[in-house]
């Protein structure tokens, strides 16, 4: 038995500490969910890949900020699922609530979680009871500041040789060594 936790990073506008967001999720769901078996997988997408999903899952159109998915067989059996996670709403979100990144990326990891162990937020008073929980939980992982640089900043798109190809991050040999716009 044990809790195992995947990250796939399938976004590049953002740098994000993959193993950071592992060890976080472990903690989460070892230590203050108390689960000694569970495994979740967490994909981290942009915009327009969560849209699709969105429309093609539940017929909704634009992006979200989390898309949960339960593989377990039956209840009763261990947390078994995947969280598709937008980091491009993410960022919007956290503007616009006046949070951090960082902070909007744990409360939707968390958000999944809670689905995953059956809270709903389709009613008024399912979806009160999951946000405090969720809001406890939120408080308990991010004290300290633990969870600060876990999303890093725009990731700079630099033209690469080979067509309309991009390479992030890389400096242009055609700008003399600069950072191409």
């Amino acid at each position: 038995m044990s809790v195992e936790v995947e990250i796939l990073n399938r976004q590049r506008a953002r740098r994000v500490d993959a193993c950071r967001l592992r060890v976080l999720t472990e903690g989460l769901l070892r230590d203050e969910l108390g689960m000694a078996s569970a495994t979740l997988g967490i994909h981290l997408i942009g915009a327009r890949a969560m849209a699709l999903m969105n429309w093609r899952w539940l017929q909704h159109e634009g992006s979200t900020d989390i898309l949960t998915f339960d593989h377990r067989g039956a209840a009763g059996e261990p947390l078994h699922g995947e969280l598709f996670i937008c980091v491009d709403d993410a960022v919007a979100q956290s503007a616009m609530f006046r949070t951090t990144v960082d902070g909007e990326l744990v409360r939707y990891v968390i958000h999944g979680v809670l689905h995953l162990m059956g809270h709903d937020d389709l009613e008024p008073v399912a979806r009160r009871l999951m946000k405090r929980e969720e809001n406890r939980l939120v408080r308990r992982v991010t004290a300290g500041g633990g969870v600060m640089g876990l999303v890093g900043p725009v990731r700079r798109r630099v033209p690469s040789r080979r067509g309309n190809r991009s390479v992030r991050g890389v400096v242009s040999p055609r700008a003399g060594g600069k950072r191409s716009p």
